[in-house]
Formats: C-alpha cells, structure tokens, sequence
C-alpha cells in the first residue's frame, strides 16, 4: 500500500502554509470519488502521468462530505464508501496529494470562477487541472467546460476535460455501481469497482440463533451511510484480525425467526472457525448473491436449505480470486 499521499484537512488557511514548501505546483482533478472505481482510477493515472511529464506533483481533491448532504439538509446518500475507506483507496492510488476541502456552505457559495482563483490557483498552486467528462463547479451550474477553459486561461491554470471511462459499453460511475448493488449484481459491481465490494464494522452480540443450528454467526453494525447490496444470501470473504476467511453472508431480517421484523442485519458464518471475536472490527467481501432470503415452515428446514448454501458458497469461493482491498 502507498502511503506517500500528503493528506490535507486543515481549514484552507493552513493549505497554503502546507504548499508552500511546493512551489513547482500541481496537476489536479476534482471531484467527490465515491467508491473510487475504475471510472476515477482512470482519471488519476492520466493526472499521474501528466505531472511526471511536466515535472509536478499529482493531487486529488475531495471533499469531506457530499456535497448534496450541505446543499439539502434531508437528502441523506447512501455511499460506497465511508470517508475513511476513500481516503485509504485514494491513498492506494500512489498520488502525491490527496487534498480534502472541507465542503461548507461558504465554498458551495463559491462562482467556478472565483473557485478556480481562491483556491486553485492561490491555496493549491494547481498549474493543469483535468475533470472528469460530466463534472460541474461553482455554484452557477450552467457554465461548462469552455467556461473553464477561459477563467484558467486568465490564471495561467490549463483545464483538460477528460474522456468517459467505458467498458462493456456501459459508462462507469458511482450512481451505476449503486445500481447494480442495489439488484444484487454484485460481480459487475465489483468488476467496475476493480475490486470487491465489503462492509466494515464492529461485531457485535446478536439472538445467538445460528449456534443453536450450528450455524454461528457474526453480526456485524456497519456505518448507515454505506450502501448495502440488495437483501438475500452471498458468498463472502471475511477479514479480521488480519486473516482472511470464507463465509457466507445473509444479509436481510431473517424471516423466519423475526416475525415483521423491518430492520436489515448483516450476519456472516465464518467456515471452519470457531474464535470470539466479538467487538474486533471485520471487513466482509461481496463475491456472489446465491439466492433471495426467504420464509421457512420451521428453523429445522431453514437449518437444511442453510447446508445447501454453504455446499454451493464453497464452490464458488475456491474458484474466485481474491481480490480484496488490499490486493
């Protein structure tokens, strides 16, 4: 893992103090990265390749907070990743800088124009900036590209907009990815991520049910702001303690135990192990949705369709690579 990125949070005013120990100056992109996926990888190479050749350093800029979460106090999205685990997959990236705006509703009052100069130019010394192929700033949306072109043409910043990312012919982005978890499709979710999907949380105590069908599971307590894939049975890869195991995953309100039950669990059955491991954080990996949940007569049916899934999950999980995270 690369850990020469420079992470700046502090308010702007000690951006400035940071960068200037830098004055051979940037080539930027910009842009909020949820789930950086191989639409955003694509973005950052060219930056990374660009800035060797002009002999400056790479920088990504991000913010801290969708900034539809500032703009509309109730539109609360569901993300693909904390803000924790895009710092760590931009960090993954071997950029030089990963700058992170704080985003207010003061820097969302921002034109592109004075954006461009206050910050760009003056605070980050960003000498090319590259955006992505639909990406807007500043508060008044309507200006485009060449818009752009001009404002940096004044401030001595070359601004480059960058072609889509396809592959399949479909044009990857978050709001896809989204989409796919969202109907289970979880191996053209991970496909487009460049790699596997996961949760992470604490586990935590649960109704202790599974063990009484020796079926113990994990309960894990992931961050509400992540998006979880579509409910049903997955094939998964479990990481804790930093070991990596198989398993399978319901995630889902377990129908046949809860009665109207609304709340989604997540509960994971670790193959061949049998450590307490209550309060260690896991991280699970999304390789395959194997069925929808579903409502049995009895626990001892639920018991013998739970057998089936593991027959089916081990298959599947010998003849996956694994690509985690940390590959």
């Amino acid at each position: 893992m690369h850990h020469n990125c420079i992470i700046i949070t502090q308010n702007l005013q000690l951006i400035h103090n940071i960068q200037s120990t830098n004055n051979t100056g940037t080539v930027a992109t910009l842009g909020f990265f949820d789930g950086v996926h191989k639409g955003h990888l694509f973005l950052i190479e060219k930056i990374k390749t660009e800035a060797k050749q002009l002999g400056l350093e790479s920088m990504v800029i991000t913010f801290d907070q969708h900034p539809r979460m500032v703009l509309n106090q109730d539109f609360q999205p569901k993300l693909l990743n904390t803000f924790e685990e895009k710092i760590e997959l931009l960090q993954e990236t071997g950029i030089d800088i990963c700058c992170v705006l704080p985003f207010t509703k003061e820097l969302s009052a921002l034109s592109s124009a004075e954006f461009l100069k206050t910050i760009l130019h003056d605070k980050l010394n960003v000498k090319k900036l590259v955006i992505g192929h639909d990406h807007r700033f500043g508060h008044n949306r309507e200006e485009d590209f060449e818009q752009y072109k001009k404002y940096g043409e004044v401030l001595g910043i070359d601004i480059e907009q960058s072609l889509p990312y396809i592959e399949n012919g479909i044009m990857i982005s978050s709001s896809v990815i989204r989409r796919l978890l969202e109907h289970g499709h979880m191996e053209e979710a991970n496909q487009y991520l460049g790699y596997d999907y996961f949760l992470s949380g604490k586990v935590i105590h649960g109704k202790k049910i599974g063990r009484s069908i020796h079926f113990p599971t994990a309960n894990i307590a992931v961050d509400e702001q992540k998006q979880l894939p579509m409910t049903g049975i997955y094939a998964v890869r479990i990481e804790v303690k930093d070991n990596l195991y198989n398993g399978m995953l319901n995630l889902g309100t377990r129908p046949t135990i809860h009665e109207n039950v609304t709340k989604i669990s997540v509960e994971v059955n670790i193959f061949d192990f049998n450590q307490d491991i209550y309060d260690e954080t896991a991280n699970v990996f999304f390789v395959k949705r194997i069925r929808d949940e579903q409502k049995f007569p009895d626990i001892q049916q639920l018991a013998e369709q739970i057998g089936k899934d593991e027959e089916v999950i081990r298959e599947i999980l010998i003849s996956h690579k694994n690509k985690t995270i940390n590959s």
